[in-house]
């Protein structure tokens, strides 16, 4: 049942006398003004503010969100809205779980299109707060209720639901792709950058090679246009600009080498391994410049050694320990034992080296990019294990593969690894045999 504007204040006078609380007590107890107290609770002149209404719940004992389905009559008032109570309320709503209160007042806001606005900064507040399940709901009420698609509100909240949607599962990451992607160039030039980077990575998680080159050019394409025109303290990004320019290239390079062509990746390598030209450079940017010298030594001993040159093995593990990044060396790691399987390498000394760090993989799991590189280091490592005729520790990495699969719902892989099981099924014990037929009926 509605009730009047007064009844929220009537419930606040009632909590006053049953506490024997004066006036000049509660403006004591909530901090608030006694002045500005007495005008609220009067309704004179100011209305009442959802803080004020928090701070008096605290000081009654009432849980968070007490009254909140009378306080929409300070918002909405002969069908004028307060964008500035409402704001506010809309996202302390989401926070204490009043989404009754949520359904009541959106449907009028709703009412005017051009009042998705007030959706929006609710949504782009819970954002900020790292409050996303709840921001994903209003920015999903946004999308719904623009009819412009070019509007700037539709592209920033088709970005901010692909970043929460994305997980560990592969089929709601690529649904998010195919979502957010047409509405990437609709995004203001600093969201851009951020957006061509995340889809770049994503789509590399997803060895979706066509789509990482794509993204990453844009995103180099885009940066190197914004230096041109002298923009690289213009342009509000989290991270210097140079950043963004040098991870266009890097996974331009990625790609490449993904695709086995060797020597066109080092040369896109060699582009990025020196940026100091990309002026100009304050603390941040030296300190990126310094970041991608390090990825480029790394990676062009990655490309020699899938080239096939065993030389250098004890030279970049080498450097790999001394850089002491347990995701530098998972990448080096699943490099090294792939190569060691096309070329025939003997690396059971590398691996003994970095035991102890191979034991804190599992620690990428949930990680968007690393959780496939350890899947497959692991995979490449059963079958370097089987190559040394060392079955039953081949055997045991396969299970494990099959076992990561599982988790990650990575189920193309999950084939390839039971297609390894298969291939070395003899070696394998009657309770190893037991565990692989027990999930034969997840492998497509």
């Amino acid at each position: 049942m509605r009730v009047d504007n007064r009844s929220l204040r009537l419930e606040i006078e009632d909590q006053m006398k049953l506490h024997g609380y004066s006036l000049n007590k509660v403006a004591e107890l909530t901090g608030i003004n006694a002045g500005n107290l007495s005008m609220v609770l009067n309704g004179r002149s100011r209305a009442m503010t959802i803080g004020h209404l928090d701070a008096l719940a605290e000081v009654f004992g009432k849980p968070p969100g007490w009254l909140y389905e009378l306080y929409t009559e300070e918002c909405i008032s002969d069908n004028k809205l307060s964008r500035p109570r409402l704001i506010p309320y809309l996202v302390r709503c989401a926070e204490t779980g009043r989404v009754d209160c949520i359904e009541s007042v959106v449907s009028k806001i709703l009412d005017s299109p051009k009042n998705v606005s007030i959706i929006f900064a609710a949504a782009e507040k819970l954002y900020e707060n790292g409050r996303l399940e709840e921001s994903a709901c209003f920015y999903q009420l946004v999308v719904d209720n623009i009819k412009d698609n070019y509007s700037e509100f539709m592209a920033i909240s088709r970005y901010r639901l692909f970043l929460i949607t994305q997980g560990t599962d592969e089929e709601k990451n690529w649904k998010s792709v195919i979502q957010f992607e047409p509405f990437r160039r609709r995004l203001p030039e600093y969201l851009q950058l951020a957006a061509l980077l995340k889809l770049a990575k994503v789509c590399y998680s997803l060895e979706k090679w066509n789509e990482v080159e794509r993204f990453a050019q844009e995103l180099s394409e885009l940066s190197s246009i914004l230096y041109k025109l002298k923009m690289v303290k213009e342009v509000s990004v989290e991270r210097h600009l140079v950043y963004y320019f040098g991870m266009g290239l890097l996974f331009e390079g990625a790609v490449l080498e993904k695709r086995g062509l060797y020597q066109e990746a080092k040369t896109v390598v060699q582009h990025y391994a020196d940026l100091s030209w990309f002026e100009p450079l304050d603390g941040s940017g030296w300190q990126e410049v310094e970041g991608f010298k390090v990825f480029a030594k790394a990676n062009l001993y990655a490309l020699e050694v899938l080239m096939g040159n065993a030389s250098i093995l004890d030279e970049y593990a080498d450097y790999l320990e001394s850089l002491d990044q347990l995701n530098e060396i998972l990448s080096g790691l699943e490099t090294i034992v792939k190569s060691a399987n096309t070329h025939g390498f003997c690396i059971d000394h590398v691996l003994q080296r970095f035991a102890d760090a191979i034991s804190q993989f599992d620690c990428f799991v949930d990680d968007l990019i690393n959780s496939r590189r350890y899947l497959w280091f692991c995979y490449h490592r059963a079958v370097y294990e089987f190559t040394k005729e060392r079955h039953e520790n081949g055997i045991k990495e396969t299970i494990f593969c099959i076992s990561l699969c599982l988790e990650m719902k990575r189920y193309e892989d999950l084939a390839r690894c039971v297609a390894l099981f298969e291939k070395h099924r003899n070696y394998a014990s009657e309770t190893q045999v037991q565990y692989y037929e027990s999930i034969r009926l997840w492998v497509v």
